[in-house]
């Protein structure tokens, strides 16, 4: 490490790793210095690396529309590619697009 003011300089490690080794489970959950968090001590948390913001801790709010299913389709390279290139949403495009099919091909 090069300060330009004060020359080359050396990091000095004070931790008492003997003190650190002999710690358990138990000691560290109660630690003083390191306190359990709540969910209200991440709201406005901010991601960096590097010094440049990368994300924000965000929860998902309440499900306003029915709960889709989860499956696992295969689909022809073409179809998908098409979708994706539609870019964020292709899922729910292609969601759409499925029920405007059911409409005109489902008989009643």
């Amino acid at each position: 490490m090069k300060n330009a003011s004060t020359g080359p300089t050396t990091q000095v490690d004070r931790t008492d790793w003997p003190r650190v080794r002999a710690m358990t489970d138990a000691d560290i959950r109660h630690d003083a210095d390191s306190p359990r968090t709540t969910a209200s001590d991440w709201d406005g948390a901010v991601l960096k690396q590097g010094g440049v913001e990368v994300g924000r801790a965000r929860t998902r709010g309440p499900n306003r529309r029915p709960l889709k299913e989860q499956v696992s389709v295969r689909y022809s390279p073409e179809v998908l590619a098409a979708f994706r290139a539609t870019g964020p949403g292709w899922q729910t495009r292609m969601d759409a697009a499925l029920r405007e099919w059911l409409k005109t091909h489902t008989s009643a």
